[in-house]
C-alpha cells in the first residue's frame, strides 16, 4: 500500500556532504527544494546536482551557499548566477554521457529528488516529462524520494518505477511548469524556419534543440509529408504535425511509428497530448543521444542553435566568453549522428544578430568562450539571410560563405578581419 508523508520528513533523510540528484525542466521538484531550503541550517556541503533546473529553485540563491553547492550539468537560468559564483560550478559534457557520470562512479548519487506521475493499478510510477537523465540517476542513487504530482503526463518507454522502490513519497498536486516557444516565435525566426524547412526532404528524421528556432521551423513543415522524430527533446511545435499525419515515424531506420525523445517541456496542451499516448517513447538519453543509434535513421537532420560562431566554423553554444550561459548539451550528439547517417543533414540554425544589435557570426570567438560544435563537425550554417554550406570548405571559402549569410550591417567588419588573417576576400 502507498504511504505518502511530509515534504518535511522526506527531506529530513538528506544529510550534510550528500550529493543530491534533482529532476529538471518540467519535472523539477521545487516543493522538495523549497523545503530543502527550510532545513539548510542542519545542513552543510550539500552538493547539488542537475541539468535544465526550472522554476524557482530556493537553493541556488547566495544565501544558501554555505548549505549547497551548485553543479550543473547543464545550465538553466535559475541555477546561472550560483554557477558562475563562488558556490557552483559546471561539469562540460555530453548529455549522452550522463549516464556513464552516474553508472562509473564519476558523481555518485546519494539521494535523487524528482517528480512522477500517480502508481497506476500495477503499482507503477513514471519520470514523466523527462526521462534524460533521471533514469540512470534513480536506478544509481542510494535514496529516491519522490514528489507525486498528478498533473504529471504518465508517459511510455524508460521512466516506470515501482512505488515500492521509492523510499519517500510526498503527494504533491500542482502545474507543471511550461514554456511556450512557439508565441516567441516572430518574422525573423520565421524566415529562418522557411529556410531550414528547405533543407529538409521529405521522409526525414529530425532532432531539435532547445529554443525558438526549432520552433519555427516545425511551423514551416506542415507542407512536409512521412516525416520522423528522433530528438532528445520535444515542444509545443510538433503536436499539430502529429495530429495532421506530417510526422508519423513511418520511413525512420530505428523506431518505427513512434515519436522518440528523451524530454518534454512546453505547455499545457504538450503535456496532454502525451499523457499515456503510446506514440511518444520517452528513453534514456544514453540510448537516444548516442550517435551510432541517430546514424541509423535515415535522412537524419538535426537542427541547433549557438550563440556565436567565428568564421572558420567554430561553433560557441554553451558560454558568453567565460560566463557559462548553459551547457554542451546534446548538440554534439546529433551534428556527428546525424553527419553519419545515409542523407544526413547537421544545421546549426541562428538570427545573424541578438536581440540587442550584437552580431552572431563574428571574426573571433570571445576569449574564453566554449567550443561546442568544431568546425570538423559543421555542415551547414542557417541565419534570416540564407544558408551556407561550409563541409569541405577550405577556411577562406568559408570565411565568404559565412559573410554572405551575416547580418548585411556586419559585412563590411567582417570583410576587413577576412583581409587582416587571409590577405584576401
Amino acid at each position: 500500500m502507498v504511504q505518502y508523508v511530509s515534504a518535511e520528513e522526506a527531506v529530513s533523510v538528506i544529510k550534510s556532504g550528500d550529493r543530491i540528484f534533482s529532476h529538471g525542466s518540467a519535472c523539477t521538484p521545487n516543493f522538495l527544494i523549497d523545503e530543502l531550503a527550510k532545513q539548510s541550517s542542519r545542513l552543510k556541503n550539500v552538493e547539488f546536482v542537475s541539468i535544465t533546473q526550472q522554476g524557482n529553485v530556493e537553493i541556488a540563491k547566495p544565501q544558501y551557499k554555505e548549505s549547497f553547492y551548485i553543479n550543473s550539468l547543464f545550465v538553466s537560468t535559475p541555477v546561472r548566477a550560483a554557477v558562475n559564483s563562488d558556490h557552483g560550478d559546471f561539469v562540460p559534457v555530453f548529455l549522452s554521457e550522463i549516464p556513464l557520470f552516474f553508472k562509473k562512479g564519476i558523481l555518485p548519487i546519494d539521494v535523487a529528488m524528482i517528480t512522477v506521475s500517480p502508481p497506476d493499478q500495477h503499482g507503477y510510477c513514471t519520470l514523466g516529462t523527462s526521462v534524460d537523465v533521471a533514469r540512470s540517476a534513480v536506478d544509481t542513487a542510494k535514496i529516491i524520494i519522490a514528489q507525486v504530482n498528478p498533473r504529471m503526463p504518465r508517459t511510455h518507454g524508460d521512466g516506470m518505477i515501482h512505488y515500492t522502490k521509492i523510499h519517500k513519497m510526498v503527494w504533491h498536486e500542482e502545474e507543471l511548469l511550461t514554456v511556450d516557444y512557439g508565441a516567441k516565435v516572430g518574422t525573423e525566426e520565421l524566415l529562418i524556419g522557411k529556410n531550414v524547412a528547405e533543407l529538409i526532404d521529405d521522409r526525414s528524421t529530425l532532432q531539435m534543440g532547445i529554443g525558438t528556432i526549432p520552433d519555427a521551423v516545425l511551423k514551416c513543415l506542415h507542407n512536409h509529408k512521412d516525416l520522423g522524430v528522433h530528438t532528445e527533446m520535444i515542444s509545443d511545435g510538433i503536436v499539430d504535425l502529429v495530429a495532421n499525419d506530417v510526422i508519423n515515424n513511418k520511413y525512420k531506420g530505428t523506431h518505427l511509428n513512434r515519436t522518440i525523445t528523451s524530454f518534454a517541456f512546453g505547455t499545457r496542451k504538450l503535456y496532454d497530448y502525451i499523457d499515456d499516448n503510446p506514440a511518444f517513447e520517452f528513453m534514456d538519453v544514453e540510448h537516444v543521444n548516442y550517435p551510432i543509434n541517430i546514424m541509423k535513421n535515415k535522412k537524419m537532420v538535426a537542427i541547433n542553435s549557438a550563440i556565436e560562431i567565428d568564421l572558420t566554423g567554430q561553433v560557441c553554444a554553451d558560454s558568453i566568453g567565460t560566463f557559462q550561459f548553459s551547457g554542451i548539451g546534446g548538440q554534439m550528439d546529433f551534428m556527428r549522428g546525424a553527419a553519419l547517417s545515409d542523407g544526413g543533414k547537421p544545421i546549426i540554425a541562428i538570427s545573424s544578430r541578438t536581440k540587442k544589435g550584437v552580431p552572431r557570426i563574428v571574426p573571433y570567438l570571445k576569449p574564453g568562450a566554449g567550443v561546442v560544435t568544431t568546425r570538423g563537425h559543421i555542415h551547414y550554417v542557417v541565419t534570416e539571410f540564407g544558408t551556407a554550406y561550409l563541409y569541405g570548405k577550405s577556411l577562406k571559402q568559408r570565411a565568404k560563405a559565412l559573410i554572405d549569410i551575416s547580418h548585411p550591417d556586419d559585412r563590411e567588419m567582417l570583410e576587413k578581419a577576412t583581409f587582416e588573417r587571409f590577405k584576401c576576400l
